[in-house]
């Protein structure tokens, strides 16, 4: 189905004047979405007109959202990063028709089947945007392509003061699909589940427009630290302003909760984070505050071990922690008045269930009754199988706080054990 004309493939799909009228970013004026269809799905939610904003709302917070800002809930809510896609038969079924990822995580109706497969499975906590972080690039200057081995490719990288002059202030039409797919995914699942959005961190994204693409070494935005700090300082506040009004565009269109992905902050020393991306995101997190203090927002780094107490002072609500950290470790070292979220390794839904049960719960225990999502250390791993993932979910569910913590010392009270 063509995304400039939405009318063009409603015979197989459900179809909805939509009517709704929301702020775009750094727009005045509203868009109307007009006609949007999607393909039938079982559980048949009537559209309604409904209007998000970055201020409170009247409706009750998913149980997700809850435990993001750290209120009291009955059990640890779940939900899984990457939970949406290639580990799933019928995602694979799709992408075998749809083979361009580009064209599955930039329409409408795609991106709203495959949030929804997982939700429609398994029931999560948290139904994420079926999205890329590298989505927003050509809405502000930046052209990438996805090739099938080498990933992400950007054949005009941006190192020079010259380079520089390509970009231009983020351009929120050309991510209507985004917003339009919020909507959607708002209306779907309703108050039974939190629609989270994400975006990637500034120095995350950067790392693909200096480089080119992907990279195992970091060589050559790491010698522009040193070579020319000028050119990535004004390449990174951009970035931040664009990746700023993303955020918020993603909240007014439905987003109940944010995630950042500083993917490749771990390759960095901590030093060097403190400096080169740590001041960015704190830029983000306190704008995005301030245009919508009742958003939750989750921070992640891969590889956090070392810079856990960093991340807490960006101000993030929730700090992710990836699975080489001991989840008691991490909880005391942040302390109570921060959520968290994780850290099952993904590699554990490969075992036996009883032995994923078993991690499930140890995990839950160390992370205390309160202020706690439960997810995975990294996202969804390639043969992952569904009955784990399945499993996952049922045990969180079954989970009863005041069962589990009768007579459970929380971690960051807990005596650390002293080794002889």
């Amino acid at each position: 189905m063509s995304l400039s004309s939405p009318t063009s493939a409603c015979t197989s799909s459900r179809c909805y004047s939509s009517g709704l009228s929301l702020p775009i970013g750094l727009r005045s004026n509203p868009i109307n979405v007009g006609l949007v269809c999607y393909p039938r799905r079982r559980h048949n939610s009537a559209a309604r007109k409904f209007v998000v904003a970055c201020s409170s709302s009247s409706s009750p917070d998913p149980l997700l959202v809850k435990a993001a800002k750290g209120q009291a809930v009955s059990r640890p809510p779940a939900w899984m990063m990457r939970q949406a896609g290639r580990y799933m038969a019928v995602y694979k079924k799709l992408a075998q028709k749809h083979p361009s990822f580009r064209e599955r995580s930039e329409n409408t109706d795609l991106i709203v089947e495959i949030s929804l497969q997982p939700w429609q499975a398994f029931r999560p906590d948290g139904v994420i945007i079926f999205s890329d972080i590298l989505t927003p690039l050509p809405a502000f200057g930046v052209p990438f392509d996805i090739e099938e081995v080498k990933g992400p490719v950007i054949q005009s990288p941006i190192r020079t003061e010259e380079d520089l002059k390509r970009l231009h202030p983020i351009d929120l039409e050309k991510l209507h699909f985004v917003g339009d797919s919020l909507k959607i995914l708002r209306q779907e699942v309703g108050e039974h589940a939190a629609v989270l959005g994400f975006v990637g961190a500034p120095w995350t994204i950067a790392t693909y427009i200096v480089e080119g693409g992907t990279t195992r070494t970091y060589t050559t935005i790491k010698s522009m630290c040193h070579t020319a700090p000028n050119v990535l300082r004004a390449l990174l506040s951009h970035l931040t302003k664009a990746i700023t009004e993303y955020v918020v565009y993603q909240v007014e269109h439905g987003a109940h909760c944010i995630q950042i992905f500083d993917s490749w902050g771990g390759q960095l020393t901590p030093e060097m984070w403190e400096r080169w991306s740590k001041p960015y995101i704190e830029e983000i997190i306190h704008a995005v505050k301030k245009r919508c203090p009742e958003t939750p927002i989750v921070f992640y780094i891969n590889g956090n071990g070392g810079l856990l107490e960093r991340m807490k002072g960006t101000g993030a609500d929730v700090i992710g922690l990836d699975w080489t950290v001991d989840m008691a470790d991490g909880r005391r070292r942040l302390g109570s008045d921060v959520s968290v979220q994780g850290n099952v390794d993904p590699a554990f839904l490969f075992s036996p269930l009883p032995a994923l049960t078993e991690e499930i719960e140890r995990v839950v225990k160390s992370a205390g009754p309160k202020g706690h999502i439960l997810n995975l250390g990294h996202g969804v791993l390639v043969g992952t199988p569904e009955e784990a993932v399945a499993h996952f979910f049922e045990t969180a569910r079954s989970l009863d706080y005041q069962t589990v913590f009768q007579n459970h010392v929380p971690a960051e009270k807990a005596e650390p054990e002293l080794v002889a």
